[in-house]
């Protein structure tokens, strides 16, 4: 009896893919143990799994379907998929070829074209958009309003900040009414957000389409976006150290002020300049890192702006205004540290947002929203 534990995870799909590669008619397919081991069912399990990032987990799922039916053109998509996402390109396409050989009707080869969408984006190699837009035009003409078409053309224009158009490509997902309604009412949601928020460089476009950003984002923004080193020496007066100090104690006073975590980080520049400006917030931690790549919280972000506010409005007071004031907020008690900036930031301006009581403290920071929280900062405070 073939037991499936038996076999290493990945070994039959390296098998079929290569047989197939090399034009070979692949293994046996496998009989199945039960009424829902089937290729169907373990393609659709994959792409789910897919969605939620678990890699290899959808993996498995994959290799499933391909062990049922080793011509199952979507586990050949997912896979292609996978392999895009290792940035094994030249194995993704080859797989993906597989997926459009093996289509046994329209929407499966429509569908396999999407996937060479997705794996240009993900390249983003020469002329990787007009390949996208190749892509889609063979899938709209099997199937003209095919939603994942349109969907993911709209992520490689967000990708290539081509914002207008991508906001047209969510929105005929919308019209179509038929699958991806929510995730393209989501992105539509965001590429609005980055078109007001209008990011003037380009470090900020492509901090504007993460998901989450990270304290390294943070300093680049601060500095490059809000221009915050050149405000500050305007709000601050300036001070002078005159003490004595010999070349050695200069030396390793300078070398403390370096987080040894950031000497070969690419935003280095912008994190040392942010360092200067001693933001609450976005310090070195007593360890002595900066940790730039950990990802901030809305609590985090908004103990940074309330900060900002306090040093360029010249009043100390606001760091404390809203401390023992009843709190109107489901997720956020009046007694943690971060309550009062929290309370500054929605109420000041409406520079951050609650919905319905919920402000969400813990939450990740998107890009969009940094960038736009950044834009209604530098409009009250009339920074141009």
């Amino acid at each position: 009896m073939w037991k499936r534990a038996s076999i290493p995870a990945g070994i039959l799909t390296i098998v079929f893919l290569a047989a197939f590669w090399l034009g070979g008619c692949g293994p046996k397919p496998r009989p199945p143990e039960s009424a829902l081991d089937t290729p169907e069912h373990h393609a659709f399990n994959g792409f789910k799994l897919l969605e939620k990032e678990r890699i290899q987990d959808a993996r498995r799922e994959f290799e499933l379907a391909l062990q049922l039916d080793p011509k199952f053109s979507p586990a050949h998509r997912g896979m292609g998929l996978i392999l895009g996402m290792n940035e094994e390109f030249k194995q993704a396409f080859r797989t993906m070829r597989l997926a459009k050989k093996y289509a046994k009707n329209k929407e499966e080869k429509a569908m396999a074209w999407v996937g060479n969408m997705r794996l240009y984006t993900m390249w983003k190699g020469e002329d990787w958009l007009e390949e996208v837009e190749d892509c889609f035009e063979e899938a709209k003409d099997l199937i003209p309003d095919l939603p994942e078409a349109y969907y993911y053309l709209g992520m490689a224009y967000k990708a290539a900040f081509k914002f207008g158009d991508a906001e047209k490509a969510f929105k005929k997902v919308l019209e179509i009414d038929k699958r991806l309604v929510g995730p393209a009412d989501d992105q539509l949601k965001v590429v609005q957000k980055i078109e007001r928020a209008m990011p003037g460089t380009e470090i900020g476009k492509h901090i504007a389409v993460l998901d989450r950003i990270t304290r390294a984002d943070v300093a680049a923004l601060f500095i490059q976006e809000l221009h915050l080193d050149r405000v500050y020496e305007k709000a601050r007066p300036r001070t002078f150290d005159t003490s004595f100090k010999s070349p050695k104690e200069a030396f390793n006073r300078k070398v403390a002020l370096i987080p040894r975590d950031i000497s070969d980080h690419t935003l280095r520049t912008d994190i040392e300049a942010v360092l200067a400006l001693d933001i609450q917030g976005l310090g070195i931690f007593p360890n002595g890192t900066f940790a730039p790549d950990k990802y901030i919280t809305r609590a985090n972000y908004a103990m940074m702006i309330a900060d900002i506010i306090a040093t360029i409005k010249h009043d100390p007071s606001l760091n404390s205004r809203y401390v023992g004031s009843p709190t109107p907020f489901l997720d956020v008690r009046n007694d943690v540290p971060y309550f009062n900036a929290v309370m500054l930031c929605t109420t000041w301006g409406g520079i951050m947002e609650a919905k319905d009581g919920v402000f969400n403290p813990m939450g990740y920071v998107p890009g969009a929203d940094a960038l736009l929280i950044i834009r209604k900062l530098k409009e009250e405070l009339k920074i141009f």
